[in-house]
């Protein structure tokens, strides 16, 4: 029972860390630190923590490292990082923390095209397993272009009463975001939610040839810190503004270069190895519960569009995790 049930508690401890990566990122982004020395740091960190972890518990352990295995984690390294982390940063300082956690729930919908054209799943349309996946993802791709481009009035619906002083003047001073009707920021989530899913696919294969998930993560993190500190560095070659001053800078690149990119990545890599792909991305809707419950504490307010959107998008992962099947996995939502 324990082992059945895992999998799913390491999904979901994975989505309330990567909430609170969302919440501290958009306060740096907010202070003015630059998304691409942000995304530099954190792999800087994560380098860091992975570093000595996978020396000492894979040592001996390790299988023999071929170029195949070499070239597959360079392409993790890329997709799953450099170009995942560069698009939702820059994405999410043009658009909101609880935007970017809904257009998550694309994730699932384009991991699970990727897994049937690169025969990780089957989509078997003829049984209703197979049409309640298909019917979730377009339930879910709609969802999210309703949330995208659609942005009605505020209904204010209550408050708390309780004061949340930081997500008022950082995040929800606008109900709108300082982003309204631009369409930058949720079009490039859209694009790091695709190569995040190509990244679940190509670490589902290379899981399954050099099962060493410490290595691999750290060797993929050295990768992308040279990687993002080069495309850093061009694209802002001031030193000064390369400072983690105020510390929420600081704060934010260290939970998400150890807790996320270190620790998260790792415990991914596992739950991939052992259950798959899409049954790793199915939990991104749990992102945005995560995420919006403490604009809900702090000042309860809802936009036409942008609500119905989360709701459409959570629907359309709902649909497909109650009715597609994963066999005998245990799904907590």
């Amino acid at each position: 029972m324990v082992q059945e049930l895992l999998p799913s508690l390491i999904m979901v401890l994975v989505q309330f860390e990567f909430a609170g990566m969302n919440i501290l990122s958009k306060l740096a982004l907010d202070s003015g630190m630059n998304p691409y020395i942000h995304v530099a740091y954190r792999q800087m960190f994560a380098s860091v923590t992975l570093g000595p972890l996978a020396y000492f518990v894979e040592r001996g352990k390790r299988p023999r490292m071929t170029w195949s295995i070499f070239i597959q984690i360079f392409f993790c390294s890329i997709f799953g990082l450099t170009a995942n982390q560069i698009t939702y940063f820059v994405g999410l300082k043009n658009s909101t923390p609880t935007i970017a956690c809904a257009l998550s729930n694309l994730l699932p919908a384009l991991t699970f095209v990727l897994a049937v054209i690169f025969k990780q799943e089957n989509a078997k349309l003829k049984t209703l397993a197979g049409q309640a996946k298909l019917m979730g993802t377009l339930i879910g791709v709609g969802g999210a272009m309703l949330l995208s481009m659609y942005h009605g009035p505020v209904v204010p619906i209550g408050e708390s009463g309780i004061d949340v002083n930081i997500m008022k003047n950082t995040i929800a001073k606008d109900p709108h975001g300082d982003t309204q009707g631009n369409l930058i920021g949720p079009i490039l989530i859209i694009i790091s939610a695709f190569t995040w899913a190509i990244w679940f696919i190509i670490q589902a294969k290379m899981g399954n040839i050099y099962p060493a998930p410490y290595s691999s993560s750290a060797l993929m993190m050295a990768m992308a810190t040279f990687e993002c500190s080069a495309f850093g560095l061009i694209m802002e070659p001031h030193l000064h503004e390369w400072s983690l001053v105020p510390a929420i800078r600081a704060i934010s690149c260290i939970y998400s270069g150890v807790v996320c990119s270190g620790i998260g990545v790792c415990m991914m890599s596992w739950c991939i190895d052992k259950k798959g792909p899409l049954f790793v991305s199915v939990f991104s809707p749990l992102l945005l519960t995560a995420r919006v419950t403490p604009d809900r504490v702090g000042i309860v307010l809802c936009v036409v569009g942008k609500d119905q959107g989360n709701g459409i998008c959570a629907k359309g992962r709902r649909v497909t995790r109650h009715k597609g099947g994963y066999g005998n996995a245990v799904i907590i939502y």
